[in-house]
């Protein structure tokens, strides 16, 4: 740390300097001229005239903030995870939230340890959230029936952030005990646990969210979103493959406090991975 204050103030080198930088500022809402001063890969400094080890001058280029994929089945790309970087990273998305739902209704846990093995070494930092409904339904025909003692198993990894969407929301309102271990669970390790409600709404929707669910990505129509806003949701905008639904939700995003929105892409073919998250931030842009 003493390293680091000193690299601030500017009395030791950076290990490296991106020398006249164009900054996009979120926390501002500003772009602003300025060297970026980095050690042991901190960002110790913004200002200028920072020197260091290695100094780089970009020239006026810009410098934004990597994205981030909120939600998404790297199953559905594909891709092993390390195709799926090639893409990705690319197009400047270099972290994803994922749920392993897909290969964990085949190989159970060992199909989410699979997908943890598969990231460990890659340029992309990946966190994982549980399957919550593994299977999907009991009418489905899957591998393994993943309960709250399974995931228990895994909950405290410092790679898992919570549990995966709970698309079985009527089992939330009728207080299914299956249901309500994997929420406890969640809950009791302080995690995350992320929402699958479409057409949910009034007071049904209120229970929900008061189960604990912090988010929903199935939200089709402006007037759904602002629902579920108005009840402190965050919203994931989901634009995949099949499901797209970022031009319906437009005129939230243009009228409503985005901080609580979440651009995601949930389910990807290879084709349409080019641009990733970057796609979706320029058509909001424009």
């Amino acid at each position: 740390m003493s390293n680091i204050i000193n690299v601030a103030r500017g009395f030791e080198k950076a290990d490296l300097v991106i020398k006249n930088a164009n900054i996009v500022n979120v926390l501002s809402e500003e772009i602003h001229k300025a060297d970026i001063a980095i050690k042991d890969g901190i960002i110790a400094g913004i200002g200028e005239n920072y020197s260091g080890e290695k100094e780089i001058d970009i020239q006026g280029a810009y410098v934004t903030p990597s994205f981030i994929d909120g939600h998404v089945h790297l199953e559905s790309t594909m891709m092993l995870p390390s195709e799926f970087a090639k893409v990705a990273l690319p197009a400047g998305t270099t972290t994803v939230i994922i749920d392993p739902h897909e290969i964990s209704n085949v190989l159970g846990l060992h199909g989410i340890s699979f997908m943890h093995e598969a990231v460990k070494n890659l340029p992309l930092d990946v966190y994982t959230m549980l399957p919550s409904c593994v299977p999907a339904t009991p009418f489905e025909t899957s591998g393994f029936d993943l309960n709250s003692y399974d995931l228990s198993l895994l909950i405290d990894k410092p790679w898992v952030l919570g549990l995966a969407e709970m698309m079985n929301f009527p089992g939330v309102l009728n207080q299914d005990n299956n249901v309500m271990a994997k929420l406890e669970l969640a809950k009791s390790r302080g995690k995350c646990i992320d929402g699958h409600a479409p057409y949910l709404h009034g007071k049904d929707l209120c229970a929900y969210i008061a189960s604990g669910v912090k988010s929903d990505h199935e939200c089709t129509t402006p007037d759904e979103a602002v629902e579920k806003l108005r009840l402190g949701m965050y919203v994931m905008v989901r634009e995949g493959t099949a499901a797209k639904d970022l031009d319906a939700l437009m005129p939230v995003l243009k009228t409503c406090n985005t901080r609580k929105c979440i651009f995601v892409t949930d389910d990807r073919h290879p084709a349409d991975l080019k641009e990733h998250i970057n796609g979706m931030v320029r058509r909001a842009v424009e």
